[in-house]
């Protein structure tokens, strides 16, 4: 059953491949916002995983946080993800990302359950 509290906390070294210049979100070489935002969604999609019924995964949503901080290639980024409200199918997480001590980014996440297999069938 997944409950208010689960939480989950993911990792990245951050190499070239992630930065802004790659992921063209920027012209600069540190952490891009996608990859960041990409790191807290993989974190609340790890918080819930094994609280899910046989076939089912979630989807985000929505996403909706602040990149505070630069991070260079070769640093470490820690992105928790806390279930903050459960509504049916519907799924609330905070999410905060971290080098270090030092806060990079924060906000809001939302995913809901769905089967896979029905989920496929509407491509």
């Amino acid at each position: 059953m997944i409950t208010t509290g689960l939480r989950h906390t993911s990792r990245l070294l951050v190499t070239e491949g992630d930065t802004a210049i790659a992921r063209g979100s920027g012209n600069l070489p540190v952490l891009a916002t996608p990859a960041m935002m990409a790191l807290m969604e993989n974190a609340a999609m790890l918080a819930v995983a094994n609280y899910l019924p046989e076939g089912c995964t979630t989807v985000g949503g929505q996403i909706c946080a602040t990149h505070l901080k630069p991070t260079p290639v070769g640093e470490t980024v820690t992105a928790t993800a806390t279930v903050t409200r459960v509504d049916g199918k519907k799924i609330e997480f905070r999410v905060e990302a971290y080098c270090y001590d030092t806060l990079l980014g924060e906000g809001t996440h939302l995913r809901y359950i769905v089967d896979k297999e029905k989920f496929m069938s509407r491509l």
